[in-house]
């Protein structure tokens, strides 16, 4: 048989294929590699503690357990409440201490509570002693597979000691001996009810709870003898991450958490199969949020501080230790942030709106508030915690991206038209839904070429989805992490994708306020602080934790921050941004959602960062009419952040001008693959040829519907509204740019 012949019908793979197969290999390889070398530590320390157990003999576990003591578990003393203070001195509230819980019985319980509590935490806890062996080994056989931590082997009964500890939390092998050595003197002492019932008015539920008690009062306003079995498996799966699983604003996540606990419980025999059917057959949470902290000001900040200080003190230290915590809040912004808001959304129908102000000098938080109109008790902390999508307001950063690879944005072109992005060559604009993605302009009208500085002012989106892709979502992402996005930026495949230069991940009202504030700073990213010092009991100011002392790092050039800061202070003076604008030196940047479920504004003077988002916490909802208006970037956000920067600046005078650049800009000249590229025909486009650009703004409005200059908003037909304030705000007064969303 000939060679040709032997080939004739046999499909071979093309040489794309046979490279990626080699790629899969050689990860598969290098994985196993970082496995066996992970395995051959965690092996090589067990002999080495067996061994020394050999060599050491009883004397040695004689002196192990003479190390620790009971005596050094803190007893909960009723009255020693931790206090947190504003930067004028004048009281935040008080974390709750024993006082301000209410410890029960495991009689006052629902049967539920205990059950759900060991099912996810520590399923053999009735059979094994203060340690569980086998757990143990479970877990160092889930890391060894792994090849990382993701497992830990803690018992109920070492959690209850590591919670009563008096020193600080730590991973150190000596700190987890003695926990260990503690749990086992426990267990000696107490019976096994009395530590799960401890440990279930101990642990840390979110959103201030302590104890099962005080969760179920939070979370739905009725005691623990009330709770149902959906009800204790949502709580019994909190304490583990009460932030991840807040059923407040990732009802997702706590529902998911949830199902886990009750599956937990099914295997654990403690539900039958028709309990655990009927269970997470209920898909609503039935929350009723409690009214127990309602005594805390600035409610928001106040637990943005506690999970600062539970991360670095612990339960026990945090919620009876005694400690005073001096903050950077100023109550005079609190103030003006909140009147902002509510002189410019009034009425109970109207959407929340939050406001974070940073100082981009130290990155000390300055104001954190949120307003949610109708719901006065509302405690979600929507800025630090909760995740939306960005909208253009993330433009700057692909805009950051492009100047750090020497792109001049006021000398290079890039096409404003319709925009198919089709790399695999099976989708189309021209189906609906279309198979490719397909950005457009939101009033569908288009300029052709035209610089990438006039781009940003129009927030033309076909623009930065060219620029996206020529300066690589790789690349945009990992600039959002140098600037201060500190959420993972991934889509649910792992991969980063064009169109988050967009705005399409959701990203929360910190990581941007983050990012803008270290472009105001010239490049220098600061980490956000809220504490600026913590009074130990006794009067010792604790310096170990480093408290107040500014975290700052320069991530980009200065000639960088440089040139993006003159676009945006260009974009409050000729682009999205004029309805911001307030007669003085600053920058920024409008974004909103294509559905208006999200609006912002995140701009900065030299002196004060602020971040503004407007939408409604129970979810995505369109805000097409409010005050009769669609809400966008231009309206509602961007006067929010005139109204407070007008009166917040007087408290933050200095200094007056943005950081001048001491290195000078380097330019390169490069091959731009999209930036003239893409273009398709669409009906509402007219089907034209996209050329040079005649204009540089367009004739008519900024793409969106504009409240009435002299008149006042309407209010809704529905129910009652509330009386407007005498001054209600205005609307933007002057017409800006289309903003896309």
């Amino acid at each position: 048989m000939s060679p040709s012949s032997r080939g004739r019908g046999i499909h071979r793979p093309s040489s794309d294929a046979v490279l990626e197969h080699r790629l899969r290999k050689r990860r598969r390889e290098r994985t196993k590699a970082r496995r066996r070398k992970f395995a051959r530590f965690v092996v090589g320390a067990v002999i080495a503690i067996l061994v020394l157990l050999s060599v050491s003999g009883f004397t040695g576990a004689a002196v192990w357990m003479s190390s620790c003591s009971l005596n050094s578990l803190r007893p909960v003393e009723v009255g020693q409440n931790s206090f947190i203070y504003a930067a004028d001195g004048s009281l935040l509230g008080s974390i709750p201490a024993e006082k301000n819980r209410e410890p029960v019985p495991i009689s006052r319980m629902s049967s539920w509570v205990p059950k759900a509590t060991v099912a996810i935490e520590d399923r053999r806890f009735w059979e094994h002693g203060a340690l569980d062996y086998p757990g143990i080994i479970r877990a160092l056989f889930a890391d060894v597979s792994a090849g990382h931590v993701v497992q830990g082997g803690s018992t109920i009964t070492q959690q209850l000691a590591r919670n009563l500890y008096i020193k600080k939390p730590s991973q150190t092998f000596g700190r987890k001996a003695t926990e260990a050595c503690l749990a086992i003197k426990l267990a000696r002492e107490k019976s096994k009810s009395w530590i799960l019932t401890a440990y279930m008015n101990q642990v840390f539920y979110g959103n201030h709870a302590y104890g099962i008690e005080a969760a179920s009062q939070t979370y739905f306003s009725k005691h623990a003898s009330e709770l149902t079995l959906p009800d204790a498996a949502l709580l019994a799966g909190l304490p583990q991450a009460p932030t991840d699983y807040d059923p407040f604003h990732r009802p997702a996540q706590a529902i998911e958490r949830r199902d886990e606990v009750l599956r937990a419980m099914l295997t654990n025999h403690a539900i039958t199969s028709t309990q655990y059917a009927n269970a997470v057959a209920q898909r609503h949470l039935h929350l009723v949020p409690g009214r127990v902290y309602t005594r805390i000001r600035e409610p928001y900040f106040f637990s943005y501080v506690e999970a600062q200080l539970q991360k670095q003190y612990g339960t026990n230290t945090v919620r009876s230790g005694g400690l005073k915590v001096y903050t950077t809040i100023d109550p005079r912004l609190q103030r003006f942030a909140t009147k902002a808001i509510k002189d410019t959304l009034y009425y109970s129908s109207d959407p929340a709106a939050a406001i974070v102000s940073i100082n981009p000098a130290n990155g000390a938080i300055r104001a954190m508030t949120e307003v949610t109109p109708g719901n006065s008790k509302n405690q979600v902390n929507f800025l630090s915690s909760a995740h939306r999508q960005a909208g253009s307001t993330f433009k700057t950063i692909v805009l950051t991206t492009a100047v750090s690879q020497g792109i001049n944005p006021a000398t290079t072109d890039y096409l404003s038209a319709p925009f198919e992005y089709n790399p695999t060559g099976t989708g189309s604009c021209n189906t609906n839904p279309p198979t490719a993605w397909c950005p457009q302009t939101y009033d569908h009208t288009y300029i052709g070429a035209t610089t990438i500085e006039n781009g940003t002012l129009r927030s033309d989106n076909t623009v930065y989805a060219r620029l996206s892709l020529d300066v690589g979502p790789d690349n945009i992402a990992a600039m959002a992490y140098k600037l201060g996005i500190r959420t993972d930026l991934h889509t649910a495949d792992g991969a980063y994708v064009p169109a988050m230069g967009l705005g399409a991940m959701a990203v929360t009202p910190m990581d941007m306020a983050s990012v803008y504030t270290t472009i105001a700073a010239g490049g220098v990213y600061s980490k956000p602080m809220a504490i600026r010092k913590v009074v130990l009991p006794g009067g010792k100011v604790d310096k170990e934790a480093g408290w107040g002392v500014p975290q700052r790092k320069r991530v980009i050039s200065d000639w960088v921050a440089a040139e993006v800061t003159r676009i945006l202070e260009e974009n409050m003076t000729h682009g999205t941004g004029v309805g911001a604008y307030f007669g003085r030196t600053s920058a920024g940047k409008t974004g909103t959602t294509d559905s208006y479920a999200d609006a912002w504004f995140c701009g900065f003077t030299p002196s004060l960062e602020a971040t503004v988002w407007i939408g409604y916490p129970t979810g995505e909802i369109p805000m097409t009419s409010v005050h009769g208006i669609a809400v966008s970037g231009p309206t509602f956000p961007a006067t929010m952040w005139k109204l407070f920067m007008e009166r917040a600046i007087d408290y933050a005078p200095f200094p007056t001008d943005f950081p001048v650049a001491h290195s000078s800009p380097v330019w390169i000249s490069r091959h731009l693959q999209y930036a003239m590229s893409g273009a398709y025909s669409t009906p509402s486009s007219g089907g034209g040829v996209y050329g040079a650009s005649t204009t540089t703004t367009p004739t008519s409005g900024d793409g969106f519907q504009v409240a009435p200059k002299p008149a006042k908003p309407a209010p809704p037909p529905p129910t009652t509204p509330a009386p407007p304030p005498t001054t209600p705000a205005p609307p933007p007064t002057a017409p800006a740019p289309p903003e896309q969303p």
